[in-house]
């Protein structure tokens, strides 16, 4: 048992930084080009670019997925106890286990009782709205049902950092819009560093408090900066003049997208 794991203590967002990293692949050749950034503990940051431009790529690099050909990353999180939670595009859930066991996963993973790491599974789908869905199979969910599933389940080991890859992508609007500000809400109350990938424009200025856009492949940085709204984002507020007027300012700096990924 983890016990660092096992205790409710809580912890401030990890801190990163990026120091010129640069990735080639074989077949699409250079995709991030010297990328530079620093993310300070508990912010919530949105990695913007059209498609293809390398931020996924830059995604996994974080998550110590995948390792740059040149450059580094330095992650510092309070204790030292860094704990990377990655919500992936697709849910990726198995199908053959419950809500409630999919979202214990890496609970058992990490050497917890079924007891311990079912009280905790069952207070993240609380978090999420959806404790009463514990004993469903994923056949039984809705798309954004499945995704607050996977949320859910990268929550359970509280982690410090929390990467999501275009987790909302192939939802509906209404869904799209729901889940959004239920992402702020559990940030807000996690005080975790979050990194959201997305090309959409609307999406990351109504949930990142500051926007990193790519270029085209090869990734460089276009822009860093924060984004000029109340930590309160409700429905409201998508029809504001200030949130437009946002939405307009990092939109005319991401290219059009090109070649998908």
């Amino acid at each position: 048992m983890n016990s660092d794991l096992h205790h409710d203590q809580e912890r401030a967002g990890a801190a990163i930084r990026c120091d010129a990293v640069s990735r080639s692949f074989a077949g699409t050749g250079l995709v991030l080009d010297r990328i530079s950034f620093q993310v300070e503990p508990g912010e919530f940051v949105a990695l913007l670019g059209p498609s293809g431009s390398g931020k996924s790529s830059l995604l996994r690099l974080i998550a110590g997925l995948d390792q740059p050909d040149s450059g580094h990353f330095v992650i510092d999180a309070a204790n030292h106890i860094l704990l990377r939670g990655f919500v992936f595009q697709e849910a990726t859930l198995m199908p053959w286990r419950t809500v409630l066991r999919n979202a214990t996963l890496p609970l058992e993973l990490a050497g917890w009782s079924r007891g311990d790491a079912e009280s905790r599974a069952t207070e993240e789908l609380r978090r999420v709205r959806l404790v009463e869905f514990g004993a469903r199979y994923p056949h039984q969910l809705s798309g954004g049902m499945k995704m607050r599933v996977s949320v859910a389940r990268a929550l359970t080991t509280r982690p410090n950092l929390l990467l999501l890859d275009e987790p909302l992508a192939a939802l509906d609007e209404p869904t799209r819009h729901s889940l959004q500000m239920q992402l702020r809400e559990i940030w807000r109350a996690l005080k975790m560093t979050v990194l959201f990938v997305t090309h959409s424009v609307t999406e990351a200025v109504f949930l990142a408090d500051r926007i990193i856009v790519l270029s085209q492949r090869p990734a460089q940085l276009l822009l860093d900066q924060n984004v000029a709204l109340p930590d309160d984002r409700n429905a409201e507020l998508r029809t504001a003049l200030e949130y437009v007027n946002e939405v307009r300012r990092f939109a005319s700096v991401v290219p059009v997208s090109g070649e998908q990924s």
